[in-house]
């Protein structure tokens, strides 16, 4: 991607030449160099210092040409660099476009990774808006803005368009079902999408699910049938739980993978087909062809492309925006629903949660939350997961978008900043405050203070002051 570095000192300039890699960089000394560059061509990432001359101390020139990119270039990912004791510039820059912000003096690594980060995100933003021309909406099933998510989104979306056979792997309730329906969207195919749980069939049976039978094959075969494999010709056969296939039937599915043909069970004839696969387990299955239980080359040929779905406690806010989403569901589909939104007991105790059930587990609170709560804010009692004294409060703002409100007083757009800030890096820490607390090089109690200023907090549990003072 083309990188665009506006930066007036020459020493970093050459420090981002140099140590910066995998992009093409440009560079600029000051606003009017930047702009000619930006009219010739426009850049998908630009690193913008706002102390650009000839007022590097107020940052207004700075601001005005982030200003300007996200007026001429929308779809520009700009990262800002604020010096030390310019957090009003930092708030101003976000309101202005941002995608985020460095504090000046960062070392190299960390510039690297907010540059690789938005060059992903602009990428998956113009594979969506690809999608939307053509009246594919993924979102409609997909939700997520999390870095794993977006990155695992944006290899579907590679991947799709082609015949490779794919494995989704991941925990159980992660939504690999959903993540075989938008592929096949994706690819382009005219078939239909045919699924067959693999675990759910006794293995006497599911060689016939999947090939079908001619009249008479077996008792109760009144009739010749067409198996999964032929329903599913010029689509997609989405097999499920792949893991529990027999031993005995992997020989004829690998024979039919090698040449896309069938038999069906007590027929002769060969029936051509053609279809693509892709399959899901939660299981092991490299663990498992050295144990023998699954066949190694079988295994290749259906793992051509891996895409592992992440667990939902690896994916940050996403629980949040799912969370939203489903109660939506919920009311639209459930009688007598009255809640309309989630308390930020039920917030931040969603954020603590490990989700050992994944969305599916996620669903399922949701709904019966919906369905339990009298009033109209959904409480962490209602979730049936704990709320203990020793948590943070997650910021208010942080189920309903990445921007507080549109009408929100300086002093509230300052709290809700610093909010994320301090709790970003409380989950960072897996919850820790006192490890939170020394990454931050202040101590436990100004921790808590700042948490309650912040609205994180009420006030120090008395355990922790009781500690505190003992030592």
């Amino acid at each position: 991607m083309n990188l665009l570095i506006i930066e007036d000192e020459a020493g970093i300039r050459n420090q981002y030449k140099w140590g910066l890699k995998g992009h093409v960089i440009s560079m600029a000394e000051d606003a009017n160099s930047a702009i000619e560059m930006l009219d010739k061509q426009t850049p998908e990432i630009v690193l913008l210092d706002l102390g650009l001359p000839p007022d590097p101390d107020n940052a207004s020139v700075g601001l005005k040409l982030l200003s300007d990119i996200k007026v001429c270039h929308p779809n520009t990912r700009v990262i800002v660099l604020t010096g030390s004791e310019q957090r009003e510039h930092a708030r101003e820059a976000i309101r202005l476009g941002a995608a985020s912000y460095l504090q000046k003096g960062v070392d190299i690594e960390r510039v690297q990774s907010a540059i690789d980060q938005a060059a992903l995100h602009y990428e998956l933003e113009q594979e969506n808006r690809s999608l939307k021309s053509q009246n594919v909406d993924v979102k409609s099933t997909l939700l997520g803005h999390s870095e794993k998510m977006m990155e695992t989104m944006r290899l579907m979306s590679r991947v799709a368009p082609s015949d490779i056979s794919t494995l989704l792997n991941g925990e159980s309730g992660t939504g690999k079902e959903l993540f075989a329906q938008n592929l096949h969207r994706l690819s382009g195919r005219t078939g239909e999408i045919i699924a067959i749980n693999c675990a759910s069939i006794p293995g006497e049976l599911l060689e016939s699910e999947l090939f079908g039978h001619e009249r008479g094959a077996f008792t109760g075969a009144v009739k010749a049938k067409k198996g999964k494999v032929e329903q599913a010709n010029g689509g997609t056969l989405f097999l499920d739980e792949i893991g529990d296939m027999p031993l005995e039937l992997q020989s004829k599915m690998l024979r039919f993978l090698q040449e896309r043909k069938i038999e069906r069970v007590g027929g002769s004839k060969q029936i051509d087909v053609d279809v693509r696969i892709i399959c899901a387990t939660h299981r092991d299955l490299k663990q498992m062809t050295k144990q023998k239980i699954f066949r190694e080359d079988l295994y290749f040929r259906l793992a051509e492309f891996e895409l592992k779905i992440p667990p939902l406690r690896e994916r940050d806010q996403d629980v949040l925006l799912i969370a939203e989403h489903m109660l939506g569901v919920v009311r639209n589909t459930e009688r007598n629903v009255s809640a309309k939104s989630f308390g930020s007991d039920a917030v931040s105790a969603m954020l603590h949660h490990k989700w050992p059930g994944n969305i599916r587990e996620l669903q399922s609170r949701v709904r019966r939350a919906g369905l339990l709560c009298d009033g109209e804010v959904i409480g962490a009692v209602h979730l049936d997961l704990p709320f203990k004294e020793s948590m943070l409060y997650a910021p208010s703002s942080w189920l309903y978008g990445s921007q507080v409100d549109d009408d929100a007083t300086l002093t509230e757009m300052e709290e809700d900043f610093f909010a994320r800030i301090l709790f970003e890096r409380y989950r960072k820490f897996s919850f820790n405050i006192s490890e939170t607390a020394e990454s931050l090089g202040i101590s436990r109690p100004t921790f808590y203070a700042r948490a309650k200023r912040y609205g994180l907090r009420a006030e120090e549990p008395a355990h922790s002051k009781q500690s505190e003072a003992t030592n």
